[in-house]
């Protein structure tokens, strides 16, 4: 190779950002072994070919990729080396799970492994599925080399609050775009009322043995709760210390609905799934529900619906309104609208326990 292609090993490791050991550490364990190396000298010198292997390997090594795992990627081609990736960020998930559920185990056991305050006793199943509907509206987290991460002012809107009364137990949900509730007939009540904002990725990976746990008795500890499972290991869920939303405020401050709407969600998600671009419009009518494009009036899919009250043209994200629909329990929706650009209320026909508000767009948005 010409001397002019090749760079000294110290402004190869400036443009490569690895020190000039760790070049040498991953010449010596063959993942990177220099262009050229002086016999006399035994100076190291690198190829301006060789920069993306070297920053494609320090990149893997701050995913903390072990180095037989960094070898199988940059031996692979793209859709190999997708998957590698996708099973190590897996296994590393995998483990701080489960190391906090082992931190919460030795901190409950210095504290003298006394139980907490009861919150509630729920059906598992029921549980489990509650969960995974009213998490759909939560604020997803930002990945970063390093994990997952939140603006520290919004990180509580990837939590689920929780609230417990002598009567029920409400689970809210809310990414200020969309909020999702429902609530839950306890087996039996707790001790005392309880509110906090549980860790929704505790209660995503603790959701299986949950739905296979027939009882879970919730329990209330500083930082906390514990899922007590019935021959499963119990599991532990962080209370995020931020201050949630204030959406019972929101919810008492709704106006009465201006126009409603009745629809088979399944046809209702099929035209949304059909709907070319990603802020449908539903135009509302005593002759049913269409969706359909901004610019266009006329064409759109038209929806057998029992609609009353005001004639309405409203427009939505996809990704909020779909999610809304989606979840709603039941094969009919009904929809609350309070015209173009108040919160519209989803929810199943028949049954009320979940609930969600999703915002509409304006038509400039």
């Amino acid at each position: 190779m010409p001397n002019s292609e090749l760079m000294a090993i110290g402004a190869f490791a400036q443009r490569s950002g690895l020190t000039s050991s760790a070049l040498r550490f991953y010449a010596d364990s063959g993942l990177l072994p220099p262009a050229d190396v002086d016999p006399a000298t035994g100076y190291r010198s690198y190829g301006v070919h060789q920069l993306e292997r070297a920053v494609t390997l320090r990149r893997l090594r701050e995913i903390a990729m072990p180095l037989a795992g960094v070898a199988a990627v940059l031996g692979a081609g793209a859709e190999e080396a997708a998957r590698l990736l996708d099973e190590h960020v897996a296994r590393i998930e995998g483990d701080a799970a489960a190391a906090r559920q082992r931190a919460a185990a030795i901190k409950s056991a210095l504290g003298g492994d006394a139980p907490g305050s009861l919150i509630a006793v729920l059906k598992g199943p029921v549980l489990a599925e509650v969960v995974e509907q009213v998490l759909t509206a939560t604020a997803t987290p930002t990945a970063t080399a390093t994990g997952p991460t939140h603006d520290p002012a919004s990180a509580v809107l990837a939590g689920l609050h929780i609230e417990a009364s002598d009567e029920a137990v409400a689970l809210t949900a809310t990414d200020r775009y969309r909020l999702s509730t429902r609530t839950l007939v306890p087996v039996r009540t707790g001790e005392r009322t309880w509110a906090g904002t549980v860790d929704g990725a505790d209660l995503r990976n603790a959701a299986a043995d949950v739905r296979r746990s027939a009882l879970i008795r919730v329990e209330a500890v500083p930082h906390g709760i514990w899922l007590r499972l019935s021959g499963r290991e119990d599991r532990h869920c962080r209370v995020l210390p931020e201050e949630y939303p204030d959406h019972r405020s929101l919810l008492a401050s709704l106006g009465e609905a201006t126009t409603r709407a009745t629809v088979a969600k399944g046809a209702l998600l099929r035209a949304l799934e059909e709907h070319p671009g990603d802020r449908p419009v539903l135009r509302l009518t005593d002759r049913g529900l269409r969706v359909q494009a901004p610019d266009d009036e006329l064409s759109g899919i038209l929806l057998p619906a029992a609609v009353t009250g005001e004639d309405l043209r409203i427009r939505f994200e996809m990704t909020t309104l779909y999610a809304a629909v989606s979840t709603a329990i039941g094969p009919d929706v009904m929809l609350d609208l309070r015209g173009p650009l108040q919160p519209v209320t989803i929810r199943s026909a028949d049954r009320g326990d979940l609930t969600t508000l999703t915002m509409p767009v304006t038509f400039d948005h």
